[in-house]
């Protein structure tokens, strides 16, 4: 049975509504699912909480659904390339709820693994404590940190068969796969797709157990962040 979908927009239809929480994957810019955002976008669906490690740029990335007001409230690790979540950060007019990557990745990793919770010393007297259970282990305090299993994961690979096997390249498999093992639903955006069989199996990074829906964008933007160059001698 095939996966996959015609379109960015055919994939969400019938699973994205307001007040979801929605993980996307990505570091950066660097492994967004940059069709499914615009597609997310595009559906209209609002009051969202979406966990992301960051919250893209402005005019790119979640910094899209940040401009149309349509996210409610933010589980990142880092968010200072977006001004427009900066000022609605300041005025009060949307929720953060700041997680170190490491702790973002074990969160998701947990909900997907059936853990729903875990301690860790990470953030211990900081604000990333504030209201969460603390217990002692061996002389030193961990937070208690409940684990994340989002009503829809978004998530961008380099390869996938039609049953959802995916292959993921370099630094862009950062936080995708533990986003797509913690959704509910996970729909995969990747640049090549292939007929079943045609990936070894040892070369799989993530079953298509995992994966439940297919798009296929086979010449994604990829921005880069900030590009430094120096001139040539």
């Amino acid at each position: 049975m095939s996966k996959l979908y015609p379109s960015a927009q055919a994939a969400l239809a019938d699973i994205v509504r307001n007040g979801q929480t929605i993980a996307v994957g990505g570091f950066g810019l660097c492994g967004i699912p940059e069709a499914l955002i615009a597609a997310l976008r595009d559906s209209g669906v609002r009051d969202l909480t979406c966990v992301s490690n960051n919250a893209g740029v402005d005019g790119f990335g979640l910094g899209l659904l940040l401009a149309t007001r349509q996210i409610r409230k933010m589980i990142a690790s880092y968010v200072g390339e977006n001004k427009e979540f900066e000022r609605q950060y300041l005025a009060g007019e949307l929720e953060l709820e700041f997680t170190p990557p490491g702790t973002l990745a074990e969160r998701l990793r947990a909900g997907g693994a059936g853990i729903p919770a875990f301690f860790t010393r990470t953030g211990v007297g900081t604000v990333v404590a504030e209201g969460k259970e603390t217990k002692e282990f061996d002389g030193d305090t961990f937070v208690m940190e409940r684990a994340l299993v989002p009503d829809v994961s978004l998530v961008k690979a380099w390869m996938a068969d039609r049953s959802g096997n995916l292959v993921f390249r370099r630094t862009a498999r950062n936080f995708n796969p533990n986003v797509a093992m913690a959704g509910k639903i996970t729909v995969a955006e990747v640049e090549v797709v292939v007929a079943n069989g045609e990936i070894d199996p040892d070369a799989v990074h993530l079953p298509g157990i995992y994966v439940h829906r297919l798009v296929h964008n086979p010449i994604p933007e990829k921005r880069i962040e900030q590009r430094t160059t120096r001139a040539a001698r």
